[in-house]
């Protein structure tokens, strides 16, 4: 009887730390499967509830169905920070090989509410406030529209020393490998190889480097919204009246035109200085944990 694939290698975060330019590298290596959907999030029920991309176990192996490699993986960044991930991960997968890419917590949270507001789950669009707001998220649009937003906080996301602890508690050191962004940054083609390595696959294979997943900034968030989740009714129309090529192109066209790929705003100095200090005792814990110098991180 044929046996159904199923991962073997997982990348679990952080968010904002290069984990969609590392899968799609991944993707391109003859011996590794990558899942269709990057960020399944299956296996992270305990945070995101009924809002996860896949919440059922045949729906989650039918991303696999297609596999023929030896290696075979998936990329869902909340498999950090969900405290129940690395236990069922464990229980689906015991020799399952973990991936774990690190940044400056400081910018992971930036970055991730530049995120949650171009995809319509965050509405303070003022970093700082939004760091300190008690209240509710609810999504302005998408499947979960009106819905409270099932995420962890900010702060939680960048608790670090506490979310790989528990990787190398559960899988043991040797399974995880921590990459730090900022080497990733400087040299992936290293980094990449690095993994390959880790994975048991052939070292040697080249790939390209661009840059995935760059800063966006939306010029309509009306048309945005709209472009990402159009009403049904006008998808059926669509379909019954232009050729798939022409939609996809014509998406293509208008989703150039409402999205600039730039740089995010530097910080407020006064701000970044208040979150490094905040942030620098779990950083000194984590340079232990990875045994790697982090204080770069803090300038304390």
């Amino acid at each position: 009887m044929e046996t159904i694939p199923k991962p073997n290698f997982f990348i679990v975060g952080a968010p904002k730390s290069g984990t969609t330019a590392l899968y799609s590298y991944l993707r391109q290596h003859p011996e590794i499967f990558m899942s269709r959907l990057k960020e399944p999030q299956f296996f992270a029920g305990d945070i995101f509830g009924h809002q996860r991309n896949v919440t059922t176990m045949a729906e989650y192996l039918r991303q696999f169905e297609e596999a023929r490699t030896p290696a075979i993986g998936e990329a869902s960044t909340c498999y950090l920070v969900s405290p129940g991930a690395a236990h069922e991960i464990k229980e689906f997968c015991p020799g399952a090989r973990i991936i774990i890419m690190l940044r400056n917590p400081v910018d992971v949270m930036y970055a991730g509410h530049c995120e949650r507001l171009v995809n319509g789950g965050e509405h303070i669009v003022d970093f700082a406030a939004a760091l300190d707001a008690n209240e509710p998220r609810r999504y302005r649009t998408g499947p979960f529209k009106g819905q409270r937003v099932a995420r962890p906080s900010y702060r939680q996301v960048v608790l670090f020393s506490q979310h790989v602890k528990r990787y190398i508690d559960i899988f043991g050191r040797p399974n995880v490998h921590v990459i730090v962004y900022d080497d990733f940054a400087k040299n992936p083609r290293l980094a990449y190889k690095n993994v390959l390595v880790f994975l048991g696959v052939s070292p040697n294979h080249e790939c390209d480097f661009n840059v995935v997943n760059a800063n966006r900034r939306i010029r309509n968030t009306t048309l945005h919204d709209f472009l990402s989740h159009p009403p049904k009714v006008l998808q059926g129309l669509a379909r019954a009246l232009l050729a798939r090529s022409i939609r996809q192109r014509l998406s293509k066209y208008l989703n150039a035109f409402n999205e600039k790929f730039v740089p995010r705003p530097e910080m407020n100095q006064l701000l970044r200085k208040r979150l490094e200090s905040e942030y620098a005792e779990d950083v000194r814990e984590l340079s232990r944990l990875v045994d790697r110098d982090l204080s770069n991180w803090t300038n304390i």
